[in-house]
């Protein structure tokens, strides 16, 4: 087996895909060390998850997360090599959480008000989730501010996905009372 370190990283930059550095403290490596976490928090609320649909779900976008990662991650003068479903997000990823969403807030109902999570140990953990795929968007737009290239399907794709963990997280609540934000 290859050795996992490979010293390049030392002088303060990591590889883009398929070729070229950027800074490991810069906007774009904020992005995508937060869809990194997002794929993790999502894994411990799957791990925990003994309802199937749900865990089918969860690691549905761990695995479409991996796509939006490469997606922002590569050399912008190589975008000509990403393939669809691996490494180049795509609209029909976007509409496929829409209609995810629609979905199950028809089987299930949104409440108006704000939640305090904390119900279930599965909605806690979705909630935590939820939380850190806001900040990777935060960080991507960052990072498009900054002069990354940016996908508009990459962008969509992380606003519709809090969403989805959103309506996740309330389908785990098993149906107890959430407690609201206020009396």
């Amino acid at each position: 087996m290859a050795r996992v370190y490979t010293k390049t990283g030392d002088d303060g930059t990591t590889g883009q895909l398929y070729g070229g550095r950027v800074a490991k403290g810069g906007e774009l490596v904020e992005a995508l060390g937060d869809i990194d976490e997002a794929v993790s928090t999502l894994g411990v609320a799957r791990a925990g998850c003994p309802d199937p649909q749900i865990a089918q779900i969860l690691l549905r976008v761990q695995r479409e997360l991996f796509i939006v990662a490469a997606d922002l991650s590569v050399n912008p003068s190589h975008r000509d090599r990403l393939k669809p479903g691996i490494s180049l997000a795509e609209a029909s990823m976007v509409t496929g959480l829409e209609q995810l969403i629609d979905d199950l807030t028809r089987e299930h109902p949104l409440r108006p008000v704000f939640l305090v999570p904390g119900t279930t140990p599965l909605e806690a953990a979705i909630d935590v989730a939820r939380t850190v795929v806001r900040r990777a968007e935060r960080h991507t737009l960052r990072a498009k501010e900054a002069g990354h290239v940016v996908s508009e399907h990459a962008q969509k794709y992380l606003n519709r996905l809090s969403d989805l963990v959103f309506v996740l997280a309330r389908q785990a609540a098993e149906g107890a009372e959430e407690p609201v934000s206020h009396d």
